[in-house]
């Protein structure tokens, strides 16, 4: 990304790819602030195959607390990509799914999946060179 910040008429401007845009209402932060989070892609590729409930999203990401699923599932109902339905049962059975909008974000994060599982290599010995000339720097 060419990142150019200046100023046009008083505004704070950042030029992403050739296109500028307000510092204050950036559409790419906004996003990717939001779909970047640890959990969030997880729990799109998890409901990719179809709706789950709380308790499978829970299996199918271990180490995530009860309260941050809350949250993030919470935070991706309100962004738009998921869809939460209430079950009149006893008790209340409550099952995910993504909406259109959610669909339409798996591909780039597929592709941004596959992207990682051929460069995780090739970061994780960048990261070890930099730390170990980081710490003799020290």
């Amino acid at each position: 990304m060419n990142k150019i910040a200046s100023r046009i008429e008083g505004e704070r401007v950042l030029v992403i790819d050739g296109v500028p845009m307000s510092m204050d209402d950036c559409p790419v932060r906004d996003v990717l602030d939001h779909i970047g989070g640890k959990w969030n892609s997880l729990m799109l590729l998890a409901l990719a195959d179809g709706p789950m409930r709380f308790s499978q999203l829970r299996r199918f990401i271990p180490d995530i607390s009860q309260r941050m699923l809350t949250q993030t599932l919470r935070d991706l109902q309100r962004d738009g990509y998921l869809a939460r339905t209430v079950y009149p049962t006893l008790p209340p059975s409550v099952e995910y799914r993504l909406t259109d909008l959610g669909h339409s974000l798996l591909t780039p994060v597929r592709v941004l999946v596959q992207w990682s599982q051929n460069n995780h290599a090739t970061i994780r010995q960048a990261r070890s060179a930099y730390d170990a000339q980081d710490a003799k720097g020290r």
